[in-house]
């Protein structure tokens, strides 16, 4: 089947009528690509943003427009817009989209990931391929964050590696699609507690967490906040661990920085990553007035990935 990309340039003080009047027409399936939108966006979801693609923002500078898709038969279907385009006074641009299989070709995007010297990713239509030795990570990676792809998380396995040892208890705040509760499974760790806000992260860490083999006891998922929930930050400072992992963003790991000691013995290794360089020295003063020290510092690229360990007096 071949499929036609239909562009429609307009404003952005007309881009949510034109979108409106697309869908009311019939062509719910909309693409909008425009920068105050993008901006808007941003600024409403600041506290989860630390970098955004330059490249990616370029593209966008001054641009308003929204794409559609029609299959290359659908003449009543491209008769309706153009009947609807011509009402709006607005024109379009029309591009034959090369055939291909799009429900298997977005696996392409998701090779295996060879981590660290000891863990390898694999996307679950993958499970069953030779990785050499290496210890398999499979994951749904169309779900949430945490597919293996990014510095931060590469960084916090790399420090895994050195971090955790067999008949380690393990706590992932943050924890995504479970990715570093089930490395440290891996690596020898016996449990391993992931934490997230996200209600939908908590059932997709548990079924990746099941692709691999773990369920409860050796690996637990909850949904929560620990800066705020007193309940549930009592309910996980009751237990102690060996490593604690907090893969996220500079802000969200500085306003988590006064709880967590609280997760920390004396001989626990905190893992941070999800850090830009340029919001590098804010994260190591959170720390340092938590009562931590920090112990190493991982780069890669612009990111960077901090070990701390409780201050001993």
């Amino acid at each position: 089947m071949a499929w036609l990309e239909v562009t429609i340039q307009t404003t952005p003080k007309n881009i949510t009528l034109v979108t409106n009047s697309l869908t009311a027409a019939g062509f719910p399936d909309l693409v909008i690509e425009d920068q105050s939108e993008f901006e808007n966006f941003l600024e409403e979801n600041r506290d989860y943003w630390d970098y955004i693609d330059e490249d990616f923002q370029q593209r966008l500078q001054g641009l308003s427009q929204i794409k559609l898709y029609l299959e290359d038969t659908d003449t009543a279907g491209m008769d309706r817009l153009d009947g609807l385009l011509s009402r709006l006074s607005l024109t379009k641009t029309v591009s034959l989209l090369p055939e291909v299989d799009y429900e298997e070709s977005w696996k392409d995007s998701y090779p295996p990931q060879p981590i660290g010297q000891r863990l390898t990713v694999l996307p679950y239509w993958l499970a069953d391929m030779d990785t050499e030795g290496r210890e398999k990570v499979i994951l749904d990676p169309g779900l949430t964050f945490g597919t293996g792809a990014h510095p931060s998380t590469q960084m916090v396995i790399e420090a895994m590696e050195e971090a955790v040892f067999p008949g380690s208890a393990c706590l992932d705040l943050g924890s995504g699609s479970g990715i570093l509760s089930i490395a440290a499974l891996r690596l020898g760790a016996t449990s391993a507690v992931g934490v997230d806000i996200d209600p939908k992260a908590e059932d997709i860490a548990r079924e990746n967490a099941a692709y691999n083999g773990f369920s409860a006891p050796a690996f637990t998922a909850l949904t929560g906040n620990v800066t705020t929930d007193r309940e549930l930050m009592d309910a996980l400072s009751q237990k102690q661990y060996d490593v604690v992992l907090v893969n996220i963003v500079a802000d969200v790991i500085i306003a988590l920085s006064p709880v967590l000691p609280s997760f920390l013995g004396p001989e626990t290794t905190l893992i941070l990553s999800g850090i830009l360089d340029s919001r590098l020295a804010d994260v190591e003063q959170a720390l340092t007035n938590a009562g931590l020290t920090i112990t190493s510092c991982r780069q890669k690229e612009d990111w960077r990935c901090l070990t701390a360990q409780r201050r001993t007096t």
